[in-house]
């Protein structure tokens, strides 16, 4: 009887079956991370149907962006004061509705509101879905249920040019978002009947209701994610600190994150729990989220890119080229799930990041004559090793971390992968217009007149051209040709720069994760939370 009266309590578990609430989240997670990918694509013809110059219809994409970046460090927050399944549902019905008013939406203006709404529920879901998960899995079946979840965070970003492509040559730019309508009702009604809060949420919001709420960190977290989103989206558009808006919203961002990290390390209820961070194992999963977010969504942009503007393929076919590293991670995530439960997570973590260094470093020896199968295999190479990545750093980001902060460390979590893929897309779209102009500049430098190769192709050029026009025009011909191709070379390089930046990084962490990167005991995900 003492044995029975001193035993611990049973762990609270869902009353539904725990994989049909993965899925059920999954789903929501799919559609949203689609659309930040489809819309990419749809610019050009959004611009032309609403008579807005290409710089003005960016905002569409800037315009979510900001408000996804303001409400992903203070969802949990909001999670904990309204109720998770409240939250979660209430994000789910706006994007939902957002989507249908994008859609409708009958000049620029009014679309940019739209994509701000669309943002603030787009950038309540992945965090309180990770929440979800976390509460609605044991810790020896967390590594597969997070493993279904990143197959719609990996797989989405690489179908969403190919379909975002389809649509806009079959159909018009609004479908982009009209889609997302019946897969938000679905998945709204399907919250309904599988989603729970666990009993210490309930818990958590009843005292809530007696705490006054941290308006100043509100303020400065709101600020801060709001600029620093601004700075890097439209940073290499306005010449960075050239810019006054860019160095207006910089200083906004630099005195306003110290001052939010100052302020919530102090406050005894923080809008952002900061003190998480003390924990090295989840300090060091929220670094590794950020670089991770920052190779992925960078890598996802760069090939498309790349074969887009040097190799001429359409958007579509360039979308075809991602597609299968989306099948592949497919195929892995379930080995990796399985794995997380067997191996430690730091030696997982390790494999991935040194794989996907020699993925990238394979990609480096791209060039101007490489076929279609050639590009597809480069990120197939890279989607195999990133499935060895997202699942065990998601796992060892909550060990040692209390149940009741699961929904804090994973808004945290998502904001740093968010902000990481900004600052690789900024990275990415700065580095190529500067070191392409570099590259051009020794290329021209090295040109000489004298040069035997340079008359042999010049007469070979002029030879082509003869048959158009004069002497005078083949010569004029010829030379702007060899321009062109000083261009096309320039660029190949400043592409090959960025891949082998991006290999050296992720190459480096390999042994800082082995270091200092705490070993997990396999299958108890969340030593310390329950």
């Amino acid at each position: 009887m003492a044995e029975a009266a001193t035993a611990a309590p049973i762990p609270w578990r869902p009353t539904r079956n725990p994989w049909a609430v993965a899925i059920t989240v999954t789903l929501a997670t799919f559609m949203e991370v689609l659309d930040t990918s489809i819309a990419n694509v749809a610019l050009p013809h959004i611009s032309g149907g609403l008579s807005a110059s290409q710089d003005e219809a960016t905002w569409v994409l800037t315009s979510y962006l900001v408000s996804n970046a303001v409400v992903l460090p203070i969802s949990a927050w909001l999670s904990t004061r309204v109720g998770r399944k409240r939250f979660y549902m209430t994000c789910v019905a706006l994007f939902t509705a957002s989507s249908f008013l994008c859609g409708f939406a009958p000049t620029l203006p009014w679309l940019i509101f739209f994509r701000v709404l669309q943002g603030v529920g787009g950038g309540g879901l992945a965090p309180s879905e990770q929440a979800i998960l976390a509460d609605t899995f044991p810790p020896a079946k967390r590594g597969m249920a997070f493993a279904m979840y990143g197959l719609a965070v990996v797989f989405a970003p690489a179908i969403g040019p190919t379909l975002g492509g389809l649509i806009v040559d079959h159909a018009s730019w609004r479908w982009i978002f009209y889609i997302n309508v019946p897969v938000g009702l679905i998945s709204l009604v399907l919250s309904g009947i599988m989603v729970e809060d666990p009993p210490y949420l309930e818990k958590q919001r009843v005292e809530s209701r007696t705490i006054r709420v941290d308006w100043i960190g509100l303020l400065l977290v709101t600020v801060a994610f709001g600029s620093l989103q601004v700075v890097l989206d439209k940073g290499q558009q306005e010449d960075w600190l050239a810019s006054p808006l860019i160095v207006l919203f910089g200083m906004a961002t630099v005195i306003c994150l110290i001052s939010t990290v100052i302020w919530e390390a102090a406050h005894p209820n923080p809008i952002v729990n900061v003190r998480l961070l003390r924990n090295s194992s989840f300090a060091t999963s929220t670094t590794l989220m950020f670089v991770l977010g920052g190779t992925l969504y960078g890598s996802t942009v760069l090939l498309p890119q790349y074969l887009q503007t040097l190799m001429g393929y359409t958007a579509e076919r360039a979308g075809e080229v991602l597609s299968p590293g989306g099948f592949a991670t497919m195929l892995m995530m379930p080995l990796v799930g399985f794995l997380v439960s067997r191996v430690p997570a730091k030696y997982l973590i390790a494999f991935g990041f040194a794989g996907l260094s020699s993925a990238l470093f394979h990609m480096s020896t791209l060039n101007l004559a490489i076929d279609m199968p050639t590009a597809t295999l480069y990120r197939v190479f890279q989607a195999v090793f990133l499935a060895f990545l997202f699942v065990p750093i998601n796992t060892v980001a909550y060990v040692g971390i209390p149940q009741n902060q699961n929904n804090q460390v994973s808004g945290l979590l998502n904001l740093a992968r968010n902000i990481g893929g900004s600052v690789g897309i900024a990275y990415l779209t700065t580095m190529l217009a500067r070191r392409a102009q570099t590259h051009q500049n020794y290329l021209v430098d090295h040109t000489y007149a004298s040069n035997p190769l340079l008359k042999e192709r010049l007469d070979g050029l002029r030879g082509l051209a003869n048959s158009a026009g004069g002497a005078a025009q083949a010569t004029q011909h010829a030379y702007a040709q060899l321009y062109q191709q000083v261009q096309r070379q320039a660029a190949l390089l400043s592409y090959v720069d960025i891949i082998r930046t991006f290999a050296i990084l992720t190459l480096v962490l390999v042994p800082l994760i082995l270091l200092f990167l705490k070993k997990n005991r396999p299958g108890q995900g969340a030593v310390g939370a329950h």
